[in-house]
């Protein structure tokens, strides 16, 4: 279990046993940056023992590329692809430029896509995992949302990471991933600090970050051993603390 995602972690549990009895589903894991999304994530790939995973990530300089990351996502499925229905077949090769021709129905992209996922998971249940959702060019994001909300007698479980929740995923179940509460951003920051540093200046930490473990972790390489001690060298309340570098 990740420090302080016990609910979380359950949760992901829950979905990948219902992929492996065959009842699929999808989960939309959203939090501010360095909250832990990827870290979830992460998680659910290392419980899914036996899945085939397939993966996308958003990329906001691909944001104006059509079906980038539904390429990436279905690259390992692609020797499939003669075995769909010629509809399919020929939009998705479209989609992605192994042939030229119009702009392809997005409604036959979808079902391609999910063809291409239901085909690798007749061998062995399947995770999709796509982060940074919210960088996702709109039709792949489109496309992705389609097969997502179609699994419902598939050995497959679909998460995307994103910041905020995108318009194409919205209405699928949501998991809100917060702050971690004062006693594990707590243990967190002792974790990877000396060990005599004033208790003042570890709730100073907690109080500015809001328990943002990418934070937590982040803002005290910027101080001093001295800044960090006890007595008369602890960080003084009018400090700024740079928090916000950190989220960028």
């Amino acid at each position: 279990m990740l420090l302080g995602r016990a609910r979380q972690c359950e949760v992901l549990d829950r979905l990948l046993v219902g992929a492996r009895d065959g009842h699929g589903g999808a989960l939309v894991v959203h939090g501010e940056a360095g909250i832990g999304k990827t870290a979830l994530l992460e998680y659910a790939v290392g419980a899914a023992q036996g899945f085939q995973v397939l993966r996308a990530v958003g990329n906001e300089a691909e944001r104006e590329l059509p079906f980038a990351a539904l390429q990436q996502l279905s690259a390992p499925g692609l020797v499939g692809l003669e075995a769909l229905p010629q509809p399919q077949r020929d939009a998705l090769r479209v989609a992605f430029g192994l042939v030229a021709g119009p702009a392809p129905d997005r409604l036959l992209v979808g079902l391609a896509g999910l063809s291409l996922v239901s085909q690798v998971a007749a061998e062995r249940p399947v995770l999709c995992v796509v982060d940074d959702t919210q960088w996702l060019d709109r039709q792949s994001a489109q496309a992705l949302a389609f097969v997502a909300r179609r699994l419902e007698t598939e050995p497959v479980a679909f998460v995307f990471g994103a910041r905020v929740v995108p318009d194409e995923v919205r209405g699928l179940p949501e998991l809100n991933v917060s702050g971690l509460v004062e006693s594990d951003a707590l243990a967190l920051l002792r974790s990877v600090l000396p060990d005599r540093v004033d208790a003042a200046v570890l709730e100073r930490f907690v109080a500015e970050t809001h328990g943002n473990p990418l934070a937590l972790l982040e803002l005290p390489r910027g101080l001093t051993p001295a800044q960090l001690a006890g007595g008369f060298a602890r960080l003084h309340f009018d400090t700024p603390v740079p928090v916000a570098p950190v989220l960028l």
